[in-house]
């Protein structure tokens, strides 16, 4: 079997309704450190004490925080070869790989109790 090629990154994913508040929130009581936030998508990534861990805050239209809104998502150094060697393991991913140019390509996928989880390889570094 081929290896896979993980990187030491981890952004777990937070859904949110007021995505201003939450950035505040994070930033103001748990002391994380805001990296960037891109208003056109609605994606603020702050960094954690934790090294290669970031949080991200999600603001979806119409979603509903809550259990099950949170996704882990493990960062790669080649998403296309990744992919392809866990969909032969018998992984099953959620439609194409997507891309937001210039920053990010994203793919998801769940595990066996429908959790879901992604892979992202930053693009543009």
């Amino acid at each position: 079997m081929a290896a896979l090629s993980f990187k030491p990154e981890l952004t777990l994913s937070v859904l949110v309704t007021d995505w201003d508040a939450a950035r505040r929130w994070y930033s103001e009581k748990l002391g994380f450190q805001e990296m960037y936030a891109i208003e056109e998508v609605g994606w603020a990534e702050l960094q954690t004490p934790l090294g290669g861990a970031t949080i991200g805050l999600n603001r979806l239209e119409g979603a509903h925080p809550g259990a099950g809104s949170v996704t882990i998502t493990f960062g790669v150094q080649d998403i296309d070869a990744t992919r392809a060697e866990m969909e032969k393991r018998g992984v099953a991913f959620d439609g194409p790989t997507n891309e937001i140019p210039g920053m990010v390509k994203l793919a998801t996928f769940h595990d066996p109790d429908g959790n879901s989880l992604m892979l992202a390889q930053t693009l543009g570094q």
